[in-house]
């Protein structure tokens, strides 16, 4: 018994320096859905762009997009002071996620959007639908690698 407890007393830090993931980081990816929503709800291009990778791929509900932190922040900025300026975004399940190793992560997120507008300033009837990205954790902060977010029709569940 002796034997068994000092071996395992030896493997805890092993574990814990092999980065096996623990409710921090799964509070921390939490966390960074949070950050998304917020900064989409502030319609603020340079926050919502901050929550990606320096090399992120973004893919928008009609299969448009941007690659690279900047040119999402580009990509969004002029969207976020017309069709969306006035929008409202909330996730509307739990989040969904799984680790695929320590460092890597996917998230699914279902949402709900008012307040969006069509090109001519008319309302766009209230929206749904599902990001679904791929995170990473590098020098302890988690960013969105690859996302592709998709509108879901009055069936999706």
């Amino acid at each position: 018994m002796r034997m068994t407890c000092m071996l395992c007393l030896a493997l805890v830090p092993l574990l814990v320096f092999a980065g096996i993931p623990n409710n921090s980081d799964e509070d921390a990816v939490h966390s960074l859905v949070d950050r998304f929503m917020a900064a989409w709800n502030h319609h603020d291009a340079h926050a919502f762009a901050a929550v990606f990778a320096e090399d992120a791929d973004f893919t928008n509900v009609i299969g448009e997009g941007a690659s690279g932190r900047e040119n999402i922040e580009k990509f969004h900025a002029p969207m976020f002071s017309t069709l969306f300026k006035n929008s409202h975004l909330e996730y509307t399940t739990d989040i969904k996620v799984r680790f695929i190793r320590p460092d890597i992560v996917t998230v699914d997120v279902r949402w709900r959007m008012t307040g969006a507008t069509d090109p001519a300033g008319n309302p766009w009837p209230n929206r749904k639908g599902l990001v679904s990205f791929v995170a990473t954790k590098e020098n302890g902060s988690w960013h969105i690698l690859v996302l592709h977010n998709m509108e879901l029709k009055d069936g999706g569940k």
